[in-house]
Formats: structure tokens, C-alpha cells, sequence
């Protein structure tokens, strides 16, 4: 069960990801979660590096959409802004909108990145169905009750999985 749970990579932020590695693994598309991730969570402040990177993300020739557990009346201006087709209402970490995001860029699972904040939805639907996992530490400490409880949870697999040598 901690493989499902286990990210492939754990960086600060989507700074921290390095696109020519990725690359080199045969990555060609990311999907990426949006609170906390991209934006601050219940916010709908989209920052200028956040745009570049984004921008340098599409420059290099990735495919890239969002899937996001939120709704579209949340999401909808922010992925104007960044110009990215997006899933809304995933029930990550339920395999389906993954499934449709790969279908959407055409692209097998082994070509695909997950990037996002929780190991619960993002880390464990991309593991589900074998995508390359990144976990990003959150944006903002401020976020959903649910997921404060969560984040508890998290807390303990992270230290578990760096006990058991999986995470660096």
C-alpha cells in the first residue's frame, strides 16, 4: 500500500520540478492539481511566476491540463488564465478523470506526470494508474476543514515512507 502512496518525486514547488529531467524519463504531459498547487487555496489570486512557469511549461512542448476535485464556477477564469483545458469535479483519487486527461493529450500513462499537493487525491490516483507521481509541498497553510484533518494523516505517511527509505 505505501507504493500507492509514495510520490516519485517530493519538491518545495512546481519551481522545483526540472522539465529537461523530466523529459528524459519520456514525460510529455502533466496534469496538475490546482489548490494549492497552482493557486492558493479559495483564492483566486493566479501569481505572474506561477503564469511563467506555465508558459515555459507549454514553451518546452508539454502537454499540460488541470484536474481539480473543485468546481468550475472556482476554477474557470483561473484556467482562462493560464489557457489549459481543465477537468473540474475529479474525485481524485478516482482513476476517471485521470483516464479522461490522457485521453485528452493522447498520451500513455508512462508519458504522464501528476503534479499536486496531497498524497490522497494527486499522489494516489496518479500511482493508481501508473503516472509519474510529484508531490509540492502547499501553497497556504489555510485551507479546507477536510483537508486540515487530512494533512495530519499525510503527516505520518510522509514520515513513514522516509523511515522506510522511500522518500528522500
Amino acid at each position: 500500500m505505501l507504493n500507492y502512496l509514495c510520490p516519485k518525486q517530493f519538491v518545495e514547488d512546481i519551481y522545483q520540478i526540472d522539465l529537461q529531467d523530466l523529459k528524459d524519463k519520456g514525460i510529455e504531459g502533466l496534469i496538475l492539481d490546482l489548490d494549492n498547487t497552482l493557486v492558493p487555496w479559495n483564492d483566486h489570486a493566479v501569481f505572474p511566476e506561477v503564469q511563467a512557469w506555465v508558459g515555459e511549461l507549454k514553451n518546452s512542448g508539454f502537454n499540460a491540463c488541470i484536474v481539480s476535485n473543485n468546481d468550475a464556477s472556482r476554477g474557470e477564469k483561473i484556467q482562462e488564465i493560464f489557457d489549459l483545458p481543465a477537468f473540474w469535479k475529479a474525485v481524485k483519487p478516482r482513476r476517471r478523470t485521470f483516464r479522461k486527461a490522457l485521453a485528452l493529450m493522447a498520451l500513455k500513462p508512462s508519458q504522464v506526470a501528476v503534479v499536486g499537493d496531497q498524497i490522497f487525491t494527486d499522489i494516489l490516483g496518479g500511482n493508481r494508474l501508473g503516472l509519474y507521481t510529484i508531490l509540492v509541498r502547499p501553497l497556504n497553510k489555510r485551507e479546507f476543514l477536510g483537508t486540515m484533518c487530512v494533512r495530519k494523516v499525510e503527516k505520518a505517511v510522509l514520515f513513514g515512507l522516509r523511515r522506510k527509505g522511500y522518500l528522500k
